[in-house]
């Protein structure tokens, strides 16, 4: 293989591992003579013989040790794998031999392509992990063909450009060895199907559990969750009773498991027969409905034609001033306005509480093939923090990159109403975001505020009122410009960072 060799399709550029990659191409070369310096990605530890870092110019660059750089020769030599690159299913990635300066100790390295925003499995609505796990499968079928498997299972190997998944852990991709088994079968399960069955089976949406536990749901932890009438469904017999069977009896090692599968000689070819009968389960399961205090807000308004035209006319007019490179939509409910936005933007995040709504929209951007938003699922009230060893491994969500423009369209009444969050706070946090901001102000006597109003206790809320939050407005931001919808109830207000 030539240096500097380079798959086609790929676009080499910033961070995707933990940060923002929205930002300027890499100028680094392909023959080693890149960046002066590189920092370690704080949640690339576990795997020493391929561990991820940022150059000083922003390229993300993986470290291969001499083991590991034959195994990626190997790779690099199947045709899935060009195959695969070409189609945008696994992350652009560029050879690096010599390894840079500041890889010292690595005999060679690989520079990847940026993906536009970085989320985890905790942040996405069903569909888009049972996307994320039937990638994984189906890469892993294609590899075994040609003598390659995967290392791991982790929901976390994967990425997404828009509505689309993108495999990024290449260090994951390593030759058969003789009698190997899948080692990565237990974490596929506790990442990957264990979360989907939940949500599938017991109607329980997963995020909390992977939020929780970073490690997903143990097979011991799963076989309780499920109900004695689950044990007669699809899959819940080999991939949860027997798992927790046989971890009961070996422990939780991979070692062990390894171990015990290659005696058994459980060897490629079963490997193979057992990840297609994994990825017809995963095919096979659907969400059940389910409803947060959130899910009866998100596409429901109170304007009529007319004003719902004028909010509408106001954020496309407010996004049209420029063109951005990251746009957030926070409370983006069956992303109308997202798409607004989006017309003028690089790249944009939907952010909502409510995994149903969440799902809702990613279905309808995948139909349309949609590259360009991104839909997370994210409570404003409690967003997500720093996780992991030292809180490093999962990046809070402020930190992954910068809006430059905001939009906060009927969600301010629900931190201030319903998760009791001070007005003052709450113009203060989006003013912490240093963007650009459209946000909505819903009167308390709106019906939908009203609704929240008659929960609480009288005076509870008496500071939650347009003077005020227009004065507090006024103090962290510059209002450009304001507009009253008809009704009188609702105000739009298109603010600049700094008073």
């Amino acid at each position: 293989m030539p240096r500097g060799w380079r798959w086609p399709g790929s676009s080499i550029g910033g961070a995707y591992s933990g940060r923002s990659a929205c930002g300027s191409e890499t100028t680094a070369n392909a023959r080693g003579a890149g960046p002066r310096a590189a920092v370690a990605e704080p949640a690339s530890f576990r795997d020493p013989s391929s561990r991820v870092f940022y150059a000083d110019d922003g390229t993300v660059l993986r470290g291969l040790t001499a083991e590991a750089l034959e195994d990626f020769r190997h790779v690099a030599g199947t045709e899935f794998f060009t195959r695969e690159s070409a189609d945008g299913r696994i992350v652009g990635t560029e050879l690096l031999e010599p390894a840079p300066a500041g890889l010292d100790g690595y005999a060679a390295a690989l520079r990847h392509e940026r993906v536009p925003f970085v989320s985890y499995p905790y942040e996405w609505s069903f569909s888009m992990l049972r996307e994320a796990a039937l990638l994984q499968l189906e890469l892993l079928l294609a590899a075994l063909d040609e003598d390659v498997i995967l290392k791991d299972g982790s929901s976390y190997n994967v990425q997404w450009r828009g509505s689309t998944p993108v495999f990024v852990d290449v260090g994951s991709l390593e030759r058969v060895r003789p009698g190997d088994a899948w080692a990565g079968y237990r974490q596929f399960c506790t990442l990957n199907l264990y979360p989907l069955l939940l949500q599938a089976y017991r109607g329980v949406p997963f995020n909390a559990w992977l939020r929780g536990s970073l490690e997903g749901i143990a097979p011991s932890d799963m076989r309780r969750l499920l109900s004695p009438r689950d044990a007669f469904r699809r899959g819940v017999f080999t991939h949860v009773r027997l798992h927790s069977s046989l971890e009961r009896r070996l422990g939780p090692s991979e070692r062990n498991l390894r171990a015990e599968l290659r005696d058994a000689g459980f060897g490629t070819a079963l490997v193979r027969a057992n990840v297609r009968r994994l990825r017809r389960l995963v095919r096979g399961l659907h969400a059940r409905p389910s409803e947060s205090g959130w899910t009866g807000y998100g596409p429901t308004t109170t304007y009529d034609e007319a004003d719902a035209a004028r909010k509408a006319d106001f954020v496309h007019g407010a996004a049209a001033e420029g063109r951005h490179e990251l746009v957030w939509d926070l409370g983006a409910a069956n992303g109308h306005y997202t798409r607004l936005a989006a017309r003028h933007a690089r790249y944009t995040v939907a952010l909502d509480a409510d995994p149903a709504v969440v799902d809702g929209l990613f279905r309808a951007l995948a139909a349309e093939g949609d590259r360009s938003i991104l839909p997370l699922v994210a409570d404003l009230a409690d967003p997500p923090p720093g996780l992991g060893w030292r809180g490093r491994e999962r990046v809070p969500l402020a930190d992954r990159g910068r809006p430059d423009l905001v939009l906060c369209l009927a969600v301010v009444h629900h931190l201030a109403l319903s998760a009791n969050v001070p007005l003052a706070e709450v113009v203060a946090w989006l003013r912490s975001l240093g963007a650009a901001l459209v946000v909505e102000f819903v009167d308390p006597d709106d019906p939908m505020a009203r609704r929240l109003l008659d929960r609480k206790r009288e005076h509870l809320h008496d500071d939650y009122r347009r003077e005020t939050f227009e004065r507090l407005l006024g103090e962290a931001f510059r209002i450009a410009r304001s507009q009253e919808l008809a009704s009188g109830r609702r105000v739009l207000y298109l603010c600049r960072p700094g008073a």
